[in-house]
């Protein structure tokens, strides 16, 4: 495929109906009919493109992308909807609108990226001494539990035995040791100061 035309050299209006009938010729396959069609379009589709892209270079690039897409979706353009300038402006101002969409999302992305690594590090020290400080709550919140309500506790959550495990090993029935459990996770909880 050759360069796009650049505005300057645009060639005038073809004559009503023209562009038409050169588009269903492309889509059945006529390359001179593409030419015709090329030679056309080219300078309008690279201005339009370069007024959304503003980059001279992108804009080469997307209109190049919008002249295959014209050959490729030729059979594709319906004359009851408007006029084949209008259908082809409007795939190339997609196709532009695409591309800027594209870079916004990928600088976007970027600056996430770029955010991420300025997070300030981990800081592995505070992090032990905020665990030793909740361990030493919650030792000393079950130290204010009752012998029978600590044992069940810590058989049940800490030793990871079932309920029906941590009656056996009490050597007391299902119920008590539910509401042991019960009243003992509550009275943490209020120690703790965990709000439900």
């Amino acid at each position: 495929m050759r360069a796009v035309a650049r505005g300057d050299d645009q060639p005038s209006a073809p004559r009503p109906g023209a562009l038409e009938t050169l588009l269903d010729r492309v889509s059945r396959g006529d390359q001179d009919a593409f030419d015709g069609v090329y030679t056309a379009v080219a300078g309008s589709v690279l201005g339009l493109v370069r007024r959304v892209l503003r980059d001279p270079a992108q804009s080469e690039e997307v209109a190049q992308e919008v002249l295959i897409e014209v050959w490729r979706s030729a059979a594709r353009f319906d004359p009851r909807q408007g006029s084949a300038m209008a259908w082809i402006m409007t795939v190339a101002h997609r196709r532009a609108v695409d591309r800027v969409r594209s870079a916004q999302a990928s600088t976007a992305r970027e600056h996430k990226a770029a955010a991420r690594d300025h997070r300030p590090a981990f800081d592995e020290v505070s992090e032990q001494v905020e665990r030793r400080l909740e361990r030493e709550q919650v030792r000393r919140c079950l130290e204010q539990l009752t012998a029978l309500q600590r044992e069940s506790v810590t058989l049940a959550y800490y030793r990871g035995y079932t309920y029906r495990e941590t009656a056996d090993l009490l050597d007391t029935a299902l119920g008590t040791v539910k509401t042991r459990l019960r009243d003992g996770l509550i009275r943490l909880r209020d120690c703790l100061g965990v709000t439900s």
